[in-house]
């Protein structure tokens, strides 16, 4: 037997997310939806490709009020759609730049039932469009409707995910362990962060990983002062610290987690930096659980990192939803207060400046049960490892 899911998604998985999107259109009284962007077109048809890399032509996916989802592509990507559950499909030959598909997906919404007079489309908090902004101004003229923002309402849809959206995480998060517990095994002095990665990357993609589009690396003497840049070609010596952090897929699916390392050896300022992100994430895990709140997590986490000394956390954030994207919503910050759910995956992602010029920041994946949460992560050792 296979270790590994089969991929993609019963039909089924496509016409339970149609339902609890149309039935939030009727709360907010909406006609269709129109979605732009990989994620949402995918989310709800199923059209998978890595032909989203091209940003030359535009792709449209209308889900009206009743009845499925309506393509509107390019022709180049009517066979792919065509092996989706979505049967209405329409085409153009894209790129047009006189009318790339506007005239199509303004028919097919004017043709829809107007009940609300009203369509909604991603235009608000941490989405974007993916085309042309005077295309949208033209469409947005051409449709009858009143376009309203929506773009919160598909936050919340997509950050409960379903058992097989579940399984498909949990399984990229055991093939990124696997890959971490290998680095102790051949990094060594002398070599550099890129070097490193490299294998790491290798070793991610011959456990099961499709991509490894997110390996950063920071490292330093006795500590590191930067978590998004790397990995570069600074050699690693006795003494320094090495973080890596990572997002892998799987079936279209991410992982978010990192691992730190020492070189030989560390102080005991860096070594207390550590177990104090670990122990937060031992408290942000105990506070994961339907009921509480992000910042519920927020603040269990950052009371350890508080009393642990932090001068200061430069991230913004200290974790954060996580599936078909490397970030989602919601944010654990101090203000966020998103409601907890089951089925919701999350990282747990304390950080914290311990010394000028230094930080310590630890993740790990969890999902959200009905009575706590599970995790998703083999999780890392309580005590920094030491590479001799």
């Amino acid at each position: 037997m296979s270790e590994f899911s089969l991929r993609g998604f019963e039909v089924s998985e496509f016409e339970s997310r149609t339902a609890r999107l149309q039935k939030v259109m009727h709360e907010q009284k909406v006609d269709a939806v129109l979605f732009t962007t990989e994620p949402n077109v995918r989310y709800f048809s199923g059209f998978f490709t890595q032909f989203w890399h091209s940003p030359t032509r535009p792709w449209f996916l209308i889900v009206p009020l009743e009845g499925k989802p309506i393509a509107v592509i390019p022709e180049i990507g009517v066979t792919g759609m065509a092996a989706t559950w979505v049967d209405d499909i329409r085409t153009w030959a894209s790129p047009c730049p006189e009318d790339d598909g506007i005239s199509l997906v303004a028919k097919a919404m004017n043709d829809l039932p107007k009940k609300y007079g009203r369509v909604g489309a991603t235009l608000g908090i941490e989405s974007y469009l993916r085309m042309p902004t005077n295309n949208f101004l033209e469409l947005r003229d051409k449709v009858e409707s009143e376009f309203v923002d929506v773009a919160l309402a598909i936050h919340n849809l997509r950050q409960i995910k379903s058992a097989a959206e579940i399984s498909k995480t949990r399984q990229i998060c055991r093939i990124t362990n696997q890959a971490f517990d290998l680095i102790p095994n051949y990094a060594k002095t002398g070599m550099t962060e890129r070097e490193i990665c490299k294998q790491f990357r290798i070793d991610m993609l011959s456990a099961g990983a499709d991509e490894c589009p997110y390996i950063i690396a920071g490292s330093g003497p006795d500590g590191y002062d930067s978590i998004i840049m790397g990995p570069t070609d600074r050699v690693l010596n006795d003494g320094d610290v090495l973080i890596i952090d990572t997002g892998a897929v799987r079936d279209g699916y991410f992982s978010d987690f990192d691992r730190n390392w020492a070189f030989g050896s560390a102080s005991e300022e860096t070594l207390a930096a550590y177990r104090a992100t670990w122990e937060a994430t031992t408290k942000g895990f105990e506070a994961a659980k339907p009921g509480n709140t992000t910042t519920d997590i927020y603040n269990a986490m950052w009371s350890v990192l508080e009393a642990a000394g932090a001068l200061g956390n430069d991230v913004g954030r200290i974790g954060h939803g996580l599936g078909m994207e490397l970030t989602e919503r919601p944010s654990h910050t101090a203000t966020d207060n998103t409601l907890l759910v089951p089925g919701m995956v999350l990282t747990l992602e304390p950080g914290m400046n311990y010394a000028p010029g230094k930080q310590m920041v630890h993740e790990e994946n969890i999902v959200i049960t009905e009575d706590g949460a599970e995790w998703l992560t083999e999780r890392a050792a309580p005590e920094m490892i030491i590479i001799k």
